[in-house]
């Protein structure tokens, strides 16, 4: 396989020299991304306008709870969100005193420049045309580097929309990291990339392999969860099967989150992932969960208190199991020398 074929394409399978050791000395490990974006009618089509920046207060509560839980959060942040004073102001100063690092997050129907139509196709960026997609980047970033002084070196796409070109635009950005892989979930049905195969361990990318993705975690969980992608991918194909495994506690798809993951779902997936061997497990929801009314998840006081009851439930898990909380920095610190751009195989 051309090592070219993997310049720009996230949607491609990394070669086995493209695989990333961590340093030994770092162990096992979880980091917390937050993809910190406005508040907007899920169910409604999408929109440029029709959108808030108001879940501020729920966000400063759920800032002091992780800070109090020795948990510094990514929080991949969008053009809305950057554009709010107050945001900007709060989260900037979080990021002054060492508390959490900020990314970009990209939605692109309210990210400029506003040059493609508004709709469901055009929601993935990395399905637009690659300059189109550049210049998106580009802005945000610029904005980023206004509001905070520096320019944002991880990046998750809204809706995980990377693509073919997404890998070699992030690494002319300036870009290190790149958190939009959803390993084993496919949304080319709703127009969207399709991450069926991926790894679940970090690997590098991009034309000079100078990017690190980090997928999001998924486990499969149940009894027959051997059988892995596979017969997941095949109990779909057969209409209500996969639903009826899932629900006989057989095999589930099990993403690390506490957006719709039950507390035993979650535990059971850390522990699967373990076994595994995945080294670093990868949490994230979405910043308008915090405040209740904004999200499916969130939509009542008694809502939110289950939402920190579940991460209550989590975190001592995850120390029980001896998984400690990661910093950027050290994740980054514990990536060895990147491997040299890959050569025809």
């Amino acid at each position: 396989m051309m090592a070219s074929l993997h310049d720009g394409n996230l949607l491609a399978s990394p070669l086995a020299g493209d695989m990333i050791l961590l340093d030994p000395a770092f162990g096992t490990r979880f980091m917390l991304f937050v993809d910190t974006e406005e508040e907007f009618d899920w169910n409604a089509p999408f929109s440029r306008t029709g959108h808030g920046v108001t879940a501020i207060a729920g966000m400063a509560r759920g800032q002091a709870y992780f800070a109090a839980a020795g948990v510094k959060p990514v929080y991949v942040t969008d053009y809305p969100v950057v554009e709010s004073d107050a945001a900007a102001a709060m989260m900037g100063q979080w990021a002054s005193d060492g508390m959490a690092d900020i990314g970009a997050h990209l939605h692109p129907w309210v990210n400029p420049p506003h040059v493609e139509n508004v709709n469901a196709v055009n929601s993935y960026v990395g399905f637009l045309p690659e300059a189109v997609e550049r210049a998106k980047l580009e802005a945000l970033c610029c904005r980023m580097e206004q509001r905070f002084g520096e320019r944002p070196v991880v990046y998750r796409a809204g809706r995980y929309g990377v693509g073919p070109n997404s890998a070699r635009l992030l690494a002319e950005a300036g870009f290190r990291l790149d958190s939009s892989v959803r390993s084993r979930f496919d949304y080319s049905r709703q127009h969207g990339p399709d991450f069926r195969g991926l790894p679940q361990n970090p690997y590098w990318a991009g034309p000079k392999r100078t990017l690190v993705e980090l997928p999001l975690s998924t486990a499969f969980t149940g009894m027959m969860r051997g059988g892995g992608e596979r017969l997941h991918r095949a109990a779909q194909n057969m209409g209500p099967l996969a639903g009826a495994l899932s629900r006989a506690r057989m095999l589930s798809r099990v993403p690390l989150t506490p957006e719709g993951i039950a507390v035993h779902e979650a535990i059971a997936a850390i522990d699967a992932l373990i076994e595994e061997g995945v080294r670093l497990l990868n949490f994230s929801f979405h910043s308008p969960t915090l405040e209740p009314g904004h999200t499916p998840y969130v939509r009542t006081e008694a809502d939110r208190t289950a939402f920190y009851a579940w991460w209550d439930a989590i975190l001592t898990h995850l120390a029980r199991r001896g998984v400690g909380s990661a910093s950027l920095a050290e994740l980054l610190a514990a990536i060895p020398a990147r491997a040299e751009a890959c050569k025809a195989a």
